[in-house]
């Protein structure tokens, strides 16, 4: 708890005070524990998905990128979490804003692909957004 979610609640509190220097203070603690298999198994990754986040709160987009990068390279851990799908999107989100056009359009494309028969309600915030995004990348 100390050593895993804590630093991660920690860290998504900071980003949203707009104080990711803070958050990636939280994070520190949780480095030798997010590839484990935490208990109980829901969002594992969590540290490094919320770095990746942070790193994008903060404008450092290579970071973010390579974070994001880490939990799709990770999929066996990640399980069937939703972390898994959004980090294909903060990826894509990292690669646009460092002007990654084409790395940006993959990206997009992934994350889609993967919710197409997720939901069938196609209103859902994060879902009109990603759309929005990648329709602005064509």
């Amino acid at each position: 708890m100390n050593s895993y979610w804590l630093p991660s609640v920690h860290a998504i509190i900071e980003v949203n005070r707009h104080n990711p220097t803070k958050a990636m203070d939280s994070l520190r603690a949780a480095a030798a524990y997010e590839l484990g298999n935490p208990s109980p198994t829901v969002g594992p990754l969590s540290p490094v998905y919320y770095r990746g986040y942070t790193y994008l709160a903060a404008g450092q987009n290579q970071g973010a990128a390579k974070e994001f990068q880490r939990v799709i390279d990770h999929r066996g851990v990640v399980q069937n979490s939703i972390l898994g799908a959004l980090a294909h999107l903060g990826l894509a989100r990292a690669l646009a804003a460092s002007g990654d056009s084409a790395g940006a359009r993959t990206a997009y494309q992934d994350f889609l692909t993967l919710w197409k028969d997720a939901d069938p309600d196609p209103d859902i915030p994060i879902l009109k957004q990603a759309k929005a995004e990648y329709a602005k990348l064509q």
